[in-house]
């Protein structure tokens, strides 16, 4: 596609190589990060970028505004706040929000959009870090085909699948299936390893024979050495995913889906937060298991 005015609002660890992909593409990328100091090394990293004080002042004419922000409060902010991003947009325009937010705030803000003639899109990530910065995340949409076709190009600059899934919210609620799915994994795996210790196997062995079987996974493949080894600093932290797991029970609440064992890896993660492992990624629930077990995988 042609080169487009792009806005990106929030650089973290995952918006900052999103936005990157958009610079290198040719697209004229205008960036908004509450951390003005993250904003200018944006800036000074990709030369012809600019930064801006606001999220109004990133979207002003921008044809695509991107967001990726921490939730519900955060993405209300950057959008009908004061100095939201929805403020600067023009008619025809169309945001792009991949927040790990509510279905519910994606489809208040869809309707916000389009009272003011603009599209929204619902698109929440996954793939981790590594996978922002490679250019090949998995993106869930939700909202109207037309708007997401528009966006579809743009997106595929970081993105491997990018699929729309339905109507306003349907991304949110893709994503939520997604770490439903990855909470019980990684709680499986975790007491697999553990078990292996615990029996005196050598763990890395038992994991090399079976990734080629049918217990094989992305987290086996990826995780497991670093389990075994005791080192959590690799991906998505703890507190984020007890944030997107309470986002899933409040929804399963309301349609009266049934998450017995989400509900449970979520107090085991309460327990590895008091264990002072808020920012360690997610695969530590084996750390929880070498506590109880009063054994440690690795010495």
């Amino acid at each position: 596609m042609e080169p487009a005015s792009l806005a990106f609002i929030g650089l973290g660890v995952m918006g900052y190589p999103m936005a990157g992909h958009l610079h290198r593409a040719g697209h004229k990328v205008r960036v908004y990060n509450r951390t003005a100091a993250k904003a200018e090394k944006f800036v000074a990293d990709h030369p012809g970028a600019a930064w801006f004080s606001t999220p109004a002042e990133a979207a002003n004419g921008a044809e695509f505004v991107f967001s990726c922000v921490g939730n519900d409060d955060d993405l209300r902010a950057v959008t009908i706040g004061d100095g939201g991003a929805f403020a600067g947009m023009s008619a025809g325009a169309i945001f792009v929000d991949h927040t790990t937010a509510s279905a519910e705030v994606a489809r208040e803000l869809h309707a916000a959009a389009a009272e003011r003639g603009f599209g929204f899109i619902d698109a929440p990530i996954s793939g981790g870090q590594a996978g922002a910065e490679k250019g090949a995340l998995t993106v869930m949409c939700g909202g109207d085909p037309s708007s997401f076709a528009r966006a579809e190009p743009v997106v595929a600059c970081y993105a491997r699948a990018c699929r729309l899934m339905g109507p306003p919210g349907a991304g949110q609620l893709t994503k939520m299936v997604n770490q439903i799915a990855i909470a019980g994994l990684v709680q499986s795996l975790a007491e697999a390893l553990h078990f292996a210790v615990a029996a005196g196997l050598d763990a890395e062995n038992v994991v090399d024979l079976l990734k080629n079987g049918a217990a094989q996974s992305w987290q086996m493949e990826n995780r497991t050495k670093t389990m075994l080894a005791g080192e959590f600093d690799f991906g998505f932290a703890v507190e984020w995913m007890r944030k997107d797991l309470s986002i899933c029970l409040a929804e399963a609440q309301r349609n009266g889906a049934r998450l017995p064992v989400a509900a449970l890896v979520d107090q085991f993660y309460a327990e590895v937060e008091k264990m002072g492992g808020r920012r360690w990624d997610t695969s530590s629930l084996i750390a929880r298991l070498e506590r109880l077990g009063g054994f440690k995988a690795k010495s």
